[in-house]
């Protein structure tokens, strides 16, 4: 089967924004891709997280994740239940290197069918330096029948100048 991606909206910051959220996602595909390329504004640390919240919902413990990252030398995995957070996605501070940007990637399969949601992601918290990047993958899971019809990315912080985000369709053929 070949897969077509379609560009449903993208949004590249000109300013720095708290959030940022895809709204009226058309049920027309079959999954969606989420790709970012984000920096945070926190100058304490080289790395921190952005959160997703599928259309809207931030109670009843709907979610649900496995996590496994190495950073440096060293290896670490979690779970994580019952959850109003959808998802933490790793990404980059700035307290990393100047200029350098975390990217992510989350894929939601089957994002309109009327069973729980399970999506995957993967990101990198980049710095140049032999100890402080970060490679991760998540597999999590929304408990929920509804369509994903928005997603909201909010974070602790900010996310800075020149963020970017990008949300496609994909029709399986």
């Amino acid at each position: 089967m070949a897969a077509t991606y379609t560009l449903i909206s993208s949004n590249v910051l000109a300013s720095s924004a708290a959030s940022v959220t895809f709204s009226a996602i058309p049920a027309t595909y079959t999954d969606l891709v989420l790709r970012s390329s984000v920096r945070l504004s926190d100058v304490s640390d080289v790395k921190g997280s952005f959160y997703i919240y599928i259309n809207g919902v931030t109670t009843g413990n709907l979610y649900s994740n496995t996590r496994i990252q190495g950073e440096g030398s060293s290896v670490s995995s979690s779970r994580t239940s019952n959850s109003n957070v959808a998802l933490n996605v790793t990404t980059t501070q700035d307290g990393a290197t100047s200029n350098t940007f975390g990217s992510g990637e989350v894929y939601f399969p089957n994002y309109t069918v009327s069973s729980n949601k399970a999506f995957l992601v993967d990101n990198v918290a980049e710095n140049n330096s032999a100890t402080a990047n970060l490679l991760g993958a998540k597999a999590a899971l929304w408990r929920s029948t509804n369509t994903i019809s928005s997603l909201t990315l909010s974070t602790d912080t900010t996310f800075m100048i020149g963020s970017s985000f990008y949300l496609y369709g994909i029709s399986n053929a």
